[in-house]
C-alpha cells in the first residue's frame, strides 16, 4: 500500500497556483535529485500546460553524480527545444544545483527563465516566474539564494511555507513562492516510498520500519559498499530486515533482553540517508537504466 499525505491546506495552494499560472512567463519546478521522477509533481505538469519550464534538481550534492547526469539529459530530451526560432511553449530546461553553488544558482537561473521566456516590449515590462515543487524540496532555500538575503522561511520538514509570496530580483525579474504541494493519491507505491524516505512527507505520517525496510532493500542493491563503510559491516546481511536488526545492533539499539529497538534502527538509516552520511545517493534512475521496485522481502 502506497503513503498518503494530501492536508487541507494543499487544496488551497493548488487554487492559488492555478489561478496565477495564467500570468507567469516561465514555470521552475524544484525537484529532489536524489529522486527526480518521484519528486516531480504531475499537478504541476497539468496546471502548466505549455508554459515552459525550468527543472531544478536542488540537493544534487547528495545525489548520486553519474545519475543526476542521466536525469538532466533525460528531462530535456523528453521536452526538447522547437526548431525554426519557434516559441518555446512546452519547453524544458533542466539544472542540478546544491547550497554549495549559491553563485551558479544566482547566474544561471535567471539566464534560463531569460531565454526561455517570450520577449517583452515596453516599460515596466519584467519576466515573471514561479517556482512550484513538492514539500520540502528547497524551494524556499532557492529563493533566498536568488534574493541573496533571507526572504522565506526554510526549514528541514515538509509545509514550511504556508502562504504564497513575491519578491524581485535585483535584474528586475519577479518570482514568487508557493507551498508544497503533493497530489491527493499517489499511485506508485514505490514513489510514495521514496517521497518518505527523502522527507517530502512528514515523519507523523509515516510508519518508520516499512519506509526504512523500502530503503534497506535498496540500498543493499544498488550501493552495499557505501552500507559497508558507513556501518563498518565486514559481511552484508542479504536482506532489508537482517541489515536493519545489525545497524540496531552496531547501534545499540537494544531493548531488555538484546532484542533490537526496530523503530530505534530504523530511524538511524533513514536520517543517516536524509544528512548524506550514507554518500551520494540516487533513489531511482531515468527510464532505460535497470530500476529497482518494490520492497526488499525479509529472509
Amino acid at each position: 500500500m502506497s503513503i498518503q499525505w494530501y492536508p487541507g491546506h494543499m487544496t488551497k495552494a493548488r487554487r492559488a497556483i492555478a489561478e496565477s499560472m495564467p500570468s507567469q512567463d516561465v514555470i521552475i519546478e524544484v525537484l529532489d535529485a536524489r529522486m527526480p521522477r518521484a519528486s516531480e509533481n504531475p499537478a504541476v505538469a497539468e496546471l502548466r500546460g505549455q508554459k515552459p519550464c525550468i527543472k531544478v534538481l536542488n540537493k544534487s550534492d547528495l545525489a548520486d553524480p553519474a545519475v543526476t547526469k542521466a536525469w538532466l539529459r533525460h528531462l530535456e530530451a523528453e521536452h526538447p527545444a522547437p526548431s525554426g526560432g519557434a516559441p518555446a511553449g512546452g519547453q524544458v530546461l533542466a539544472i542540478a544545483i546544491s547550497a554549495s553553488q549559491s553563485s551558479e544558482a544566482r547566474r544561471r537561473i535567471p539566464e534560463l527563465c531569460k531565454r526561455l521566456a517570450p520577449p517583452k516590449n515596453g516599460p515596466g515590462k519584467v519576466v515573471r516566474a514561479m517556482i512550484v515543487g513538492i514539500p520540502n524540496v528547497g524551494k524556499s532555500t532557492l529563493i533566498n539564494t536568488l534574493m541573496e538575503r533571507k526572504v522565506a522561511k526554510v526549514g528541514d520538514e515538509p509545509a514550511v511555507t504556508k502562504s504564497r509570496q513575491l519578491v524581485t530580483l535585483k535584474s528586475g525579474m519577479a518570482i514568487s513562492d508557493n507551498p508544497g504541494i503533493l497530489w491527493p493519491k499517489i499511485d506508485d507505491e514505490a514513489a510514495s516510498f521514496r517521497l518518505a524516505v527523502g522527507g517530502a512527507i512528514p515523519d507523523t505520517a509515516i510508519d518508520y520500519q516499512s519506509v526504512a525496510h523500502f530503503a534497506a532493500g535498496y540500498f543493499l542493491r544498488r550501493y552495499p559498499e557505501l552500507l559497508a563503510a558507513r556501518y563498518k559491516l565486514t559481511d552484508l546481511p542479504t536482506t532489508a530486515a537482517a541489515l536493519i536488526e545489525e545497524i540496531g545492533r552496531r547501534r545499540g539499539c537494544l531493548r531488555g533482553g538484546g532484542s533490537v529497538d526496530l523503530h530505534k534502527a530504523s530511524d538511524i538509516l533513514v536520517h543517516d540517508f536524509r544528512a548524506g552520511r550514507l554518500g551520494r545517493i540516487s533513489l531511482e534512475e531515468p527510464p532505460g537504466l535497470e530500476e529497482p521496485s518494490g520492497i526488499e522481502e525479509s529472509a
